[in-house]
């Protein structure tokens, strides 16, 4: 007997295939958009953005092609509480959010799951890059496309009643797929970076909210190289856009240490000195199965690199002791812990030295 399934569609061609899937192998599906802007915009810029009025026909036009209902939900109040607001209030604070993992925890898998078991659903199904073995999560077996680390943060109760079917595909086999079905969106471009900053100016979009505040950019030894017109407006590891006034003395090219919101701060170095092997993070979640020493990787950033390690509970904490140095690791970025191809749970950074 088949799963009554809610399919999120997005109105792009990875939500489209995972909803033809699941409907195909004789699950009852319904598909759902989910309304995420206030003001959405009539057309994409470029292939930026997501949640236009573009977005939510091309949802519906796949719906029909599939054959199976579909609704638009307005969860435009909840997104701009739980992320939007959320990632203004964590550059605020000198910290780096990830928006994209953010709204896996807080809308897709918070809020429309709770939402679709309380209407008698099984489950939600997403085009998320990821594969779940009876429960657990892992890597997609597209590892340029690959969204585990996204989706770290899950619980084991929300991965339980969580179906992503595009996790054995590459995403070329997935717009071929699309193409055979008769779905429009076979060759619709991906979005990129925030899907809420449609431009792509994070730096923008942060000063109209936060404004502008000029201060000091300065080196190791406290003296002043540059000003700014907002803490906000860098991340751990920025190499360009620094307006330094004169170089190092050395020459070489010089990135963001630290970023201190009160003092309205931003201390820059060389590469060198971004290196670190401990990095402390809070909130943990376990939803996967225990590693052995040997087998414990980390992730601390979307498609970053991966790198051995061991950790220590400490307090309502991690602490995690690299194999090597990492560099650009920025609190308020999510450290995921996998276990081979297999996901074993995920905190928030705290601070790395």
């Amino acid at each position: 007997m088949g799963l009554r399934v809610l399919a999120a569609m997005s109105g792009g061609v990875d939500s489209a295939v995972a909803a033809a899937r699941i409907a195909e192998a004789g699950h009852d599906v319904t598909g759902v958009h989910l309304a995420l802007s206030a003001n959405p915009q009539s057309h994409r810029t470029g292939a930026r953005g997501c949640c236009t009025v573009e977005d939510s026909r091309d949802a519906r036009r796949a719906a029909d092609v599939i054959g199976i209902p579909f609704y638009i939900w307005d969860m435009a109040e909840r997104f701009q509480r739980d992320v939007v607001e959320d990632f203004v209030a964590e550059y605020a604070a000198g910290r780096t959010p990830n928006p994209c993992l953010r709204c896996n925890e807080k809308i897709k898998f918070s809020a429309v799951l709770d939402r679709a078991l309380a209407l008698g659903f099984d489950a939600v199904a997403t085009g998320h890059h990821a594969r779940l073995v009876d429960g657990v999560l892992s890597r997609s077996a597209d590892q340029g496309k690959d969204q585990s680390y996204v989706l770290g943060v899950l619980t084991r109760e929300q991965l339980g009643h969580a179906i992503f079917p595009l996790g054995d595909s590459t995403k070329a086999e997935v717009r071929e797929e699309a193409a055979r079905r008769g779905l429009t969106v076979a060759d619709k471009p991906d979005s990129h970076d925030i899907c809420f900053i449609a431009d792509g100016d994070t730096r923008g979009f942060l000063a109209k909210r936060l404004g502008s505040a000029e201060g000091p950019i300065v080196d190791q030894e406290g003296e002043v190289v540059g000003n700014h017109h907002g803490a906000h407006g860098f991340t751990i590891g920025q190499r360009k856009g620094l307006h330094i006034d004169r170089p190092a003395a050395d020459g070489r090219p010089r990135y963001v240490l630290s970023i201190e919101p009160v003092s309205n701060t931003v201390t820059v170095g060389p590469r060198s000195a971004l290196e670190v092997t401990s990095i402390t993070c809070g909130r943990p979640v376990w939803n996967g199965p225990t590693a052995s020493p040997g087998e414990l990787r980390v992730q601390l950033r979307a498609h970053g690199e991966v790198y051995g390690c061991h950790f220590e509970e400490v307090g309502d904490g991690l602490r995690i002791t690299l194999d090597r140095p990492a560099t650009g690791v920025a609190a308020g970025q999510a450290a995921v812990l996998y276990s081979g191809e297999t996901v074993i749970g995920s905190a928030t950074i705290a601070s790395a030295s």
